[in-house]
């Protein structure tokens, strides 16, 4: 994080912004980290809920309005309404070796309806094996101060090194299936063209944890039942749109970063298809378009090095309605993405540097937008409205 971040005195929140009769957490003091962000149509202000997050990775907000925060070593953190932290225990142990670690964080669709029968929490996280690691999804319920009736659901089928290249973002489709990205593990790119093989795919899963019935390559001979998609490098922001469509951001190798919209049945092209160069010799990394492989909707300048992807649906941002934010690990921009028909009509630097790297991008239950920076002594910081 700058120095100049962690100099910024603590100030008030002057009042709350009410969303579907909740407030913005307007009893809370947060740190105001730039007060006005002008961007083309709205004025942000940029504030800071809580800090001491090693490595945080994604955010969900419960329905009180409290946060569950991964942090990449292996630890879930509460963080309340007004930002002080505590852990959970319950986490299953995890290999924090390189990418590896705890990672995505999403709740049940369903979570704080009913009788309680769809409250549960579901996250991804490395697992060590025989051979290596492996992308694994659990699911647990919240009990007093830990995990309870935590269940491991799904876990890729190959344990491999090295330790990056997890994917791990989940997302939850209309039909209440769940989408999560496995990366091509770095390894050995060709397995995200090999359908007997998880990596580098994402996945379409039911509830619980179960190959979805429907799944476009089942007719397939030798493909794995769960697999959606193929030929995605390292998926690390997802999102399902108000639309039903689904949305994800991918790292390229050097340069070459995507947005994509997945859909069933659909090849990526990776390592086939690419627009980004190999990191030592600076070549070309095979064609820049195939048939039959789908082609990016949108390619990131530079090196964005993309991470969290959320669509903007909050009434506190009418003239975003529909648009994505992107956050970016090496650019350090926090990117919105105006959408036209499959593609992308203009983009917008919201955020530059002022939070240093961006891990995650979510939209809160209170309509406001909360971010992860990827830092060992990391924050969770909220944009809303100017006043």
């Amino acid at each position: 994080m700058p120095a100049f971040l962690r100099q910024l005195p603590a100030a008030l929140l002057l009042g709350g912004l009410a969303a579907g009769g909740q407030a913005l957490a307007a009893e809370t003091r947060p740190d105001i980290i730039v007060e006005r962000i002008d961007t083309a149509h709205h004025d942000l202000r940029l504030e800071r809920v809580a800090t001491g997050l090693e490595h945080p990775w994604a955010v969900a907000q419960l329905p009180d309005g409290s946060f569950l925060v991964s942090e990449r070593p292996g630890r879930l953190a509460h963080i309340s309404e007004t930002g002080e932290i505590s852990h959970l225990g319950g986490v299953p142990e995890v290999n924090a070796r390189g990418q590896g670690g705890l990672l995505d964080v999403v709740l049940h669709p369903d979570y704080g309806t009913g009788d309680g029968e769809h409250d549960w929490v579901y996250f991804t996280w490395s697992q060590a094996g025989s051979g290596g690691t492996a992308t694994t999804l659990s699911r647990a319920r919240l009990g007093d101060g830990a995990l309870t009736d935590v269940e491991e659901l799904f876990v890729q089928d190959r344990f491999s090194g090295p330790g990056r290249h997890y994917g791990s973002r989940l997302a939850w489709l209309p039909d209440g299936s769940l989408l999560m990205s496995i990366g091509d593990r770095g390894s050995h790119p060709p397995r995200a063209q090999d359908r007997s093989d998880h990596a580098g795919s994402v996945l379409r899963l039911t509830a619980d944890g179960e190959a979805a019935d429907d799944n476009p390559f089942l007719a397939d001979d030798g493909a794995l039942a769960e697999l959606f998609s193929v030929g995605n490098r390292n998926i690390q922001g997802m999102t399902v749109a108000a639309d039903g469509r689904a949305w994800a951001t991918e790292h390229g190798p050097l340069g070459g970063d995507e947005l994509n919209l997945i859909e069933g049945g659909e090849n990526y092209g990776w390592p086939e298809v690419s627009l980004g160069v190999d990191y030592s010799t600076r070549q070309p990394i095979g064609a820049d378009s195939l048939p039959g492989m789908r082609d990016a909707q949108y390619i990131f300048e530079g090196r964005f090095a993309p991470s969290g992807l959320a669509e903007v649906a909050s009434d506190h941002f009418p003239e975003w309605r529909g648009n994505l934010l992107a956050g970016g690990l090496r650019s350090e921009l926090l990117k919105r993405l105006v959408l036209e028909g499959d593609g992308v009509a203009e983009s917008e630097v919201i955020l530059d540097g002022e939070i240093g790297r961006i891990r995650d991008v979510r939209q809160g239950r209170d309509g406001a937008l909360y971010l992860l920076d990827d830092d060992a002594r990391g924050s969770l910081y909220r944009l809303v409205p100017a006043d």
